[in-house]
């Protein structure tokens, strides 16, 4: 087994300039792209995943090396294996991440990234603290039973971690054809964090947006509609505690409440889910926005 160094620690100088280089240029370009406060909070969220994940990885590595003795194949440390293994860790990514806007139980790990109205490098930071209670690993785990070395796998997942903070801007415009249609970009993932109906459940794509073309959850950035950021019913708060587990809170409060034959639903079924259709799922908002695209004009 070669040595792997962890490239996140190596790209954390990099992240920390690039995100005062945005800053300068929406100090002169738009101010209003950066917001001190919640800033403060994608740092704050930034730092407690960093302590979650020192405190859980070490049972999730564990889990990883049994699975991997149990292995169906013999990759070994050839350097194809590396890209075949980041290729497969994109592509489970890829469900993870679709899971975690489809499902609110995984949603309420995932929802903290979403949370700030604002979109720029900072927001890139905003972690899960809860992914490991989430039970999130379950989706690219599997690759050590295929016979990926969990280390491998630790070492490709941050390289796409690292890939998918520079695409957390306002800066960058259209890239080439080729490449929008290839690679995920920031205006892919500007779409992925929208609002707006049309948007809503759109782009998982961590490092290959090739998947969302080939799994129908591909949209693509217009140009003549102003993206509205964060999430459907925002946190109206700067408070970290609240950016957190304010869905959790929510699921427990439902679950208390609800008939009994509803109770896993409150879990299990996508966010906005109501027993009574009380509430606003993504698909019945975009549904709602596209009866009334399709209305004639008065």
């Amino acid at each position: 087994m070669p040595e792997l160094f962890s490239p996140v620690d190596y790209a954390i100088p990099a992240f920390v300039i690039l995100v005062i280089v945005e800053m300068l240029w929406a100090r002169r370009k738009a101010p209003e792209k950066y917001e001190p406060r919640d800033t403060l909070t994608s740092l704050a969220l930034g730092t407690g995943s960093t302590v979650a994940g020192a405190l859980t990885g070490a049972f999730v590595f564990t889990l990883a090396m049994w699975l991997y003795a149990q292995r169906l194949f013999e990759i070994g440390w050839a350097w194809w294996a590396f890209i075949l293994c980041f290729v497969a860790d994109d592509f489970a990514y890829y469900w993870a991440h679709r899971t975690g806007h489809r499902v609110r139980w995984f949603w309420a790990s995932h929802v903290n990234h979403h949370s700030s109205q604002h979109y720029n490098l900072s927001t890139a930071l905003r972690q899960t603290w809860t992914g490991f209670f989430a039970l999130s690993f379950i989706f690219r785990i599997p690759l050590a039973l295929i016979g990926f070395h969990p280390a491998m796998i630790l070492f490709v997942g941050a390289i796409n971690l690292i890939y998918q903070f520079w695409i957390h801007t306002e800066a960058i415009g259209k890239l080439p054809r080729w490449f929008e249609y290839v690679m995920n970009t920031p205006s892919h993932h500007r779409v992925h964090h929208a609002t707006n109906p049309r948007y809503l459940d759109k782009n998982y794509a961590g490092t290959f947006i090739i998947w969302d073309r080939m799994f129908g959850t591909f949209t693509e950035e217009v140009q003549s509609e102003q993206i509205r950021y964060g999430i459907v019913k925002q946190l109206g708060s700067f408070n970290l505690l609240w950016a957190v587990f304010h869905e959790w809170i929510g699921i427990a409060r439902d679950v208390w409440s609800a008939p009994w034959r509803h109770k896993f639903s409150y879990m299990w079924r996508p966010p906005g889910w109501s027993h009574d259709g009380s509430r606003d799922t993504s698909d019945s908002i975009r549904a709602s926005w596209l009866e009334r695209q399709q209305q004639p004009a008065e």
